[in-house]
């Protein structure tokens, strides 16, 4: 009877901590966003802007273009890269929605046409090597991550993103290593790039 008591003040006692721990964790993550900061200019790549988004789960509606394009939900990473590639190369994708990480088609062969996105894709580790404009897909998470390649060296490439978090950076670098004949980009869960052919 004593040994169960002691099982359960145990649990009892754990549940609270796990709770007290995910109750600071959302509430001090809400108070590194500054709200009035959302929607500013933080960086920019070829004339096209990079906003600040706070938390990544904040969505400020929707962003269409002019003639009715879906753009994405402001200032998400997708909305980032879709934009990107519209202003800069005129590029509309065949399936306008999906989440980051839907970007990339892992049944398609490296160097194959993406039908949805209407742009090749390469997987991670491609003997084609990744090139500033690119559309990196990682799969961080649930809804994945998207950025563009702002530059690229023989050892690393640079990447500009929207929507990293609230105190992370616009711009990230990874190494990128050329072994038995691809390009790997050495970084957790990158499925590849794709590109405008």
């Amino acid at each position: 009877m004593f040994l169960s008591s002691r099982r359960i003040i145990f649990s009892i006692i754990i549940s609270l901590i796990l709770l007290g721990y995910g109750f600071c964790h959302f509430v001090y993550a809400a108070l590194d966003v500054d709200k009035s900061k959302i929607g500013m200019v933080v960086d920019e790549f070829n004339g096209v802007k990079v906003y600040y988004n706070g938390s990544i789960s904040n969505v400020s509606g929707r962003n269409v273009a002019k003639d009715g394009y879906n753009l994405g939900l402001k200032y998400q990473c997708v909305e980032f890269i879709k934009r990107y590639y519209y202003e800069r190369f005129n590029h509309k994708m065949p399936d306008s929605y999906g989440h980051a990480k839907d970007f990339f088609d892992d049944s398609i062969p490296d160097g194959s046409l993406n039908p949805k996105r209407n742009l090749l894709q390469f997987h991670n580790g491609s003997p084609t090597k990744p090139q500033v404009d690119d559309i990196i897909v990682f799969d961080w998470s649930k809804y994945g991550h998207v950025a563009i390649i702002s530059k690229v060296t023989d050892n690393e490439i640079e990447i500009i993103q929207q929507n990293p978090g609230p105190t992370a950076r616009s711009r990230a670098t990874f190494p990128l290593i050329f072994r038995d004949g691809g390009w790997k980009i050495d970084s957790f869960r990158v499925l590849g790039y794709l590109r405008k052919r």
